[in-house]
C-alpha cells in the first residue's frame, strides 16, 4: 500500500481577504514545503502581512482555503497555534515582567510547566546570547536584545513552523546577522520551517530558499532569489547619472532593459558585460557604476523606485 504524502506546512489556495470594497489579498495560491525558507516581499500595503495573519489564523479569510499541516485555518485555530512559534514585528513583551518570568508566563499557553521548562528557557537563553540578562528588567534591554529575546519565546513550544514578521526591523547590522545566523542554525540542526516577511532585501538573499513578491494583493514574482534576479534583471546593473539625452536615446535604442527615475538611468546588462562596454566606447566620459546585480534590483524593478502611499 502506498504511502500517503505528509501534509504541506502551509498550503493556500484562491485566497482572498476583503475590507468592505477594499481587496487586500486577491485570490494568491502558494506553498511553503517542510524545512524551507520563504519570504514575502512586497511595498507596504502589498497584502504580505495580511497573508501571513491569516494562515496563522490571526486574520479570517474571506474567500479561499489555507491549510497548516494539513489543517483547515477556518476550522482549527486552536490546533494550529500549538504548532507555530511567531516572532511579531512590535514589541509585545511584557513590561513589568524579568526576562526570565516573560519566557515562563508565556509557557504556560502551550501547557508547558514544571522543572524541565527552566531549562528549556535557560538553552535558549544561552542561544540568542541572553544569559547574563535572565534576571533583567524588559526595560533594560536594547532593541536588538529584545529582537531575540522574542525569537527565544517563539521557539519555547518546539514549533513546526516559525514565523517571523520583520524580524530584523530597526537592529543595527551586528544584532541583525546574529538573528541570521540563529535563523541558519535552527533550519540546519532542528529542520524548522520558516515564514518570513522583511523589507530588507539581503535579509531575503542571506535566508530565503524562495521569495514570493506581492503588489496590490496579487503574486508578482516567486522563485530562488538568485534564479530571479538572473531572470528578471541579469548579472550586472550599469547605473548612470548626469548624462546626456544621447545616452538615453542610445540606450533606447539598443533594445537593453532599463529604468530611468528623477536623476539615474539603470541598465541591466544580461550580455555579460556588452552594455557596460558598448557605453564605455561611445561615451568615454559618462559617469557611471557597474555593479552586480542583486535581489532589491528585482524588487524596485517591479515594485517601483517611488513612494506609494
Amino acid at each position: 500500500m502506498a504511502e500517503t504524502a505528509a501534509p504541506l506546512p502551509i498550503e493556500a489556495t484562491g485566497l482572498i481577504k476583503r475590507y468592505g470594497s477594499f481587496t487586500a489579498v486577491d485570490g494568491i495560491d502558494f506553498t511553503v514545503r517542510e524545512g524551507e525558507c520563504v519570504g514575502f516581499l512586497g511595498p507596504n500595503g502589498a497584502g504580505k502581512t495580511t497573508t501571513v495573519r491569516m494562515v496563522t489564523c490571526f486574520t479570517p479569510v474571506t474567500e479561499g482555503r489555507a491549510r497548516v499541516f494539513g489543517l483547515d485555518v477556518s476550522i482549527r485555530p486552536r490546533e494550529i497555534k500549538r504548532l507555530l512559534g511567531i516572532c511579531p514585528q512590535e514589541d509585545n513583551l511584557d513590561p513589568d515582567f524579568s526576562v526570565l518570568k516573560n519566557l515562563l508566563v508565556y509557557a504556560r499557553y502551550f501547557d508547558l510547566t514544571g522543572p524541565g521548562i527552566r531549562d528549556r528557557v535557560e538553552e535558549l537563553l544561552a542561544l540568542m546570547q541572553l544569559t547574563d540578562k535572565i534576571h533583567a528588567n524588559i526595560r533594560e534591554l536594547s532593541g536588538g536584545m529584545k529582537r531575540r529575546l522574542m525569537l527565544a519565546r517563539a521557539l519555547l513550544n518546539n514549533p513546526r513552523l516559525l514565523v517571523l514578521d520583520e524580524p530584523t526591523g530597526g537592529l543595527d547590522p551586528q544584532a541583525r546577522h546574529l538573528m541570521w545566523q540563529r535563523v541558519r542554525s535552527l533550519r540546519a540542526n532542528e529542520g524548522v520551517t520558516v515564514l518570513m516577511t522583511t523589507h530588507y532585501m539581503e535579509e531575503a538573499s542571506q535566508l530565503c530558499d524562495r521569495v514570493i513578491l506581492m503588489e496590490g494583493g496579487k503574486i508578482l514574482l516567486e522563485g530562488a532569489p538568485p534564479a530571479l534576479v538572473e531572470q528578471e534583471v541579469g548579472r550586472e546593473v550599469l547605473e548612470m547619472w548626469d548624462y546626456p539625452a544621447e545616452v538615453r536615446e542610445f540606450v533606447r535604442l539598443a533594445s537593453w532593459r532599463f529604468e530611468e527615475t528623477e536623476d539615474r538611468l539603470y541598465v541591466y546588462d544580461r550580455d555579460r558585460g556588452r552594455a557596460s562596454e558598448e557605453i564605455a566606447r561611445r561615451f568615454p566620459h559618462q559617469e557611471r557604476l557597474i555593479r552586480q546585480a542583486t535581489l532589491e534590483d528585482v524588487f524596485l524593478h517591479h515594485a517601483g523606485r517611488t513612494l506609494k502611499e
